[in-house]
């Protein structure tokens, strides 16, 4: 059975130690391939988990990702991806709005009856916008509390 070794932590405590990579697979008893494997991220097996923990005089499970915190992380990758992309979407509607917006005053300016012609368009244009900027602001209020759940458990 293979485990998911946290190849960033490995590496870590390897290169806060100033050992090379040779360095500590002598330590372990395991081959440098592997080690080269095993910090680039590629499921290890117990036997070597156990020697790389007994190198480095930890628990091996101290060597090991935890679920929770990698599927917290999915969760917040992909929270980071939805809000960016709706900021995209706001910035490119707000462009748009104000773009409309001045094309709307130049109609309504030319227009010599002193009337805003153009205000139903405008009206419904704002609600959309202000609609999608309210949109925005719950998507980042959800994902700001599930990373402040998460960071509480």
């Amino acid at each position: 059975m293979a485990f998911k070794a946290d190849a960033a932590k490995i590496r870590r405590w390897r290169e806060e130690r100033h050992w090379s990579q040779e360095h500590l697979a002598e330590l372990a008893g395991i081959g440098l391939r592997t080690l080269q494997r095993i910090e680039k991220g590629e499921p290890a097996s117990k036997d070597t988990l156990m020697a790389l923990a007994a190198a480095f005089g930890v628990e091996v499970l101290a060597l090991c990702i935890d679920p929770e915190a990698e599927a917290a992380e999915i969760v917040r990758k992909k929270d980071a991806k939805v809000v960016s992309g709706l900021r995209l979407s706001v910035g490119i509607h707000f462009a748009g709005y104000v773009i409309g917006m001045a094309v709307f005053a130049a109609i309504s300016l030319g227009d010599t009856s002193g009337y805003w012609i153009m205000k139903w368009p405008t009206l419904w244009w704002s609600v959309g916008m202000v609609a999608h900027a309210a949109t925005l602001g719950m998507v980042e209020l959800v994902a700001r509390t599930r990373q402040a759940q998460a960071n509480w458990s």
